[in-house]
């Protein structure tokens, strides 16, 4: 029935302040502000429409996406929205776009490694949309393996320009969203070659295609790299292929916070070239030249050794200058002269591990969003379970709801616990990216190797349980999780490529597990570790394994990646507790968290209770206690767990799901969706006098199929 609200008697039953279980959700009354606000505003847009997606070509879909992304800046621009409020709008749209690598990496990235110059130069235009950018690192041969990547960057002093260029086919650029179709411009890595010398890999901001008419420019081969899994789903973004035919940059666009290729403005240095274009002023024993490429000033002395265009070097006084090199006279005597100098690639005095302050901020963004998608799936399960009646039926009463199954509590009610979970590691992580940030800008390094490691870690764990909690929600909703309309297929695959990109998710294990063993070898020396590696002080018998530690990795590696996984697990239940220790207003709202951390630790327990009882952590009757603990906090959830998703405060335009829908009436949008479906705009399907007709006439063999 519209308008009636099936699931009022599950909210009823809520034993807590749903109101100010938003506030936490959010992170402040502030926050909450906003993304009512913003996600009410989308939400009543029919301009941001998105619930045909799944029935659009490639074509139409990718058109709509731009239609969109233009609606939403348009909305941007007239209502003045801030850049919290735009980037919530962004959020609510839910759709895949361009724009999410403009204002993710493009932006960040400048921000992060380019210089005060550059940066004064390039984001004004990025924070106006007057040029789109993408970040182009990962290549068709290299992804993890940033160091072998092939794309080169050579350097050419006489023209003061960086040469980029693909040298071989898995040297071309694959998969940077924005890329295919819409970027103008791109942040580009490539390895540094100055005079036959490598210096490493490199971001260079390289234009793509022309601002007048798009099209891309001379040496530029790019492109979409095709169709994505899923249905909708990331096809809304063009993923592109890129390659580089000698494409000509000027120097200063090498990001170069961190390293830099600077001129040597140096009389020995210095090459005459006959075509005019710079001024030298003479005084009686000194000349003044200003360098044609880096505007420095070089006041050259009587008799200094100059390299001129006849090869080799001398020694001439002024007066010889126009005569000797043929250089035109111009006006008031000035001899009209062009210098130019050799260069040299030195390290920045900035610090090259301010590069890790943008890395922790986008792997922290990585993470905030692996709570709002998990939190999204179990809304809908959890609102459709509470739905879905199944068996149960006494004396011809209704039949049971799915969710009061134990079997179905034990599998959602773990999910729910990890959504809030994982809200709370965001936000921690959120805290560090500022502390990191302060702190290296202050050069103090000694927190970097643990905030990489954490960042690193968090981000696989939380994507690779996000992901399969997605699945896992598909499958508690039975065969209609399998529909599009219940959101669940298209939520998956948009939300899968997180556990590859920013790292794949296991490369990224081993990297904390390397940060592990380090610590253990430094166990009883005066370096103490401190943070979320302090609980290795209690752990005495690590000291036996500070032998042979690098020698065994690579055997090893499987059990080191699961040891990382359980160093990551351990920050989430610490933070979690962190957490309930401070102050949190609203009745019962403490008392409910509580439960889903213990929830969330204990299932943990349960899941590898056989690690924890081989290692002697537990004993089986600790286990069997855990087991009981564990069923009776999913009793004391199940009243609760309609109230506790309804404090994520989606709209169901941004869960886009019949299932999960507030008012709970399933069955009859169920209903009414599936004849909008464009196959149902005919009752006899076009194709059957052409292939069914033969068929049941027994007219195969003289059909012309």
């Amino acid at each position: 029935m519209e308008g009636v609200d099936h699931l009022a008697h599950e909210r009823n039953k809520s034993e807590f302040d749903v109101d100010a279980m938003k506030i936490v959700w959010a992170g402040s009354p502030h926050a909450f502000d906003v993304s009512d606000r913003i996600s009410k505003l989308v939400a009543s847009d029919p301009g941001f429409r998105k619930d045909n997606r799944s029935t659009l070509s490639r074509k139409e879909l990718f058109k709509n996406t731009l239609r969109k992304a233009a609606y939403a800046w348009k909305t941007i621009v007239d209502l003045r929205l801030s850049e919290e409020e735009a980037a919530k709008l962004r959020f609510y749209v839910d759709e895949p776009a361009f724009t999410d690598l403009h204002w993710g990496m493009f932006i960040p990235a400048i921000k992060g490694q380019g210089t005060e110059e550059q940066q004064q130069k390039w984001l004004p235009l990025a924070y106006k949309m007057q040029i789109i950018g993408c970040y182009a690192q990962t290549e068709l041969g290299h992804g993890s393996n940033v160091q072998g990547l092939e794309t080169t960057a050579t350097f050419d002093p006489q023209t003061d320009e960086f040469i980029i260029h693909s040298p071989t086919l898995t040297s071309s650029k694959w998969w940077p969203g924005g890329l295919g179709k819409v970027a103008t411009h791109a942040i580009a890595y490539a390895r540094l070659i100055v005079g036959g010398r490598e210096h490493g890999v490199n971001g260079f901001i390289v234009q793509l295609r022309s601002l007048e008419d798009h099209s891309p420019l001379l040496g530029i081969t790019v492109g979409d790299i095709g169709m994505k899994f899923g249905n909708g789903a990331y096809n809304t973004m063009d993923n592109g292929v890129l390659r580089f035919d000698h494409v000509r940059i000027p120097r200063n666009q090498m990001l170069m916070r961190c390293a830099q290729y600077t001129c040597l403005c140096m009389p020995s240095d210095a090459k005459l070239i006959l075509e005019p274009c710079i001024l030298i002023r003479f005084w009686t024993s000194t000349a003044v030249c200003i360098c044609v490429y880096c505007s420095h000033v070089m006041v050259l002395g009587r008799g200094s050794r100059l390299l001129g265009p006849w090869g080799g070097k001398t020694d001439f006084v002024y007066s010889q200058w126009s005569a000797v090199c043929g250089g035109p006279v111009g006006a008031n005597g000035k001899v009209v002269l062009v210098v130019t100098c050799e260069g040299k690639y030195k390290q920045s005095d900035v610090p090259r591990q301010l590069v890790y302050g943008t890395m922790v901020y986008v792997r922290q963004t990585i993470v905030a969003d692996a709570s709002c998608a998990l939190s999204r799936a179990v809304c809908i399960a959890t609102r459709y379970s509470a739905v879905r009646r199944q068996f149960g039926s006494q004396n011809g009463g209704p039949e049971t709801q799915v969710i009061d199954y134990k079997t179905q509590q034990s599998r959602l009610f773990p999910l729910l616990a990890s959504a809030y979970a994982f809200r709370f590691i965001g936000e921690w992580l959120k805290w560090l990216y500022a502390d990191v940030t302060q702190r290296l800008q202050a050069n103090d390094f000694s927190t970097l190797p643990e905030a990489h490691a954490c960042t690193a870690g968090l981000k696989s764990l939380t994507t690779t349980a996000t992901a399969d909690g997605i699945e896992e929600c598909r499958k508690l909703c039975g065969g209609h999780g399998y529909l599009c309309s219940s959101g669940l297929p298209e939520l998956f695959a948009v939300y899968v490529p997180a556990c590859t990109y920013e790292g794949d998710n296991t490369v990224l294990l081993l990297q904390v597990a390397r940060f592990l063993m380090k610590t253990v070898s430094q166990l009883g020396s005066s370096k103490k570790p401190v943070g979320t590696i302090a609980y290795m002080t209690r752990v005495e018998h690590l000291m036996q394994c500070r032998c042979g530690v690098q020698r065994g990795f690579a055997e090893l590696s499987v059990d080191l990646v699961e040891a990382a996984v359980a160093h990551c697990q351990l920050i989430v239940v610490s933070k979690f507790i962190e957490k309930l220790q401070q102050e949190i207003p609203g009745k019962g709202v403490k008392q409910q968290l509580e439960v889903l951390c213990n929830i969330y630790a204990l299932f943990l327990l349960h899941k590898h209770q056989g690690d924890f009882l081989s290692t002697g952590c537990i004993t089986p009757k600790h286990a069997a206690l855990a087991n009981d603990e564990l069923r009776s906090l999913y009793s004391q959830v199940r009243p609760n767990a309609i109230a506790l998703v309804d404090a994520f405060n989606y709209t169901d335009h941004y869960l886009g799901s019949i299932l999960g829908c507030y008012d709970g009436n399933v069955y009859p949008k169920l209903y009414e969706a599936a004849w909008k479906d464009p196959l149902n705009e005919s009752v006899v399907p076009d194709g059957y006098h052409q292939y069914i007709r033969p068929l049941l006439k027994q007219e195969i063999r003289t059909a012309r199929l």
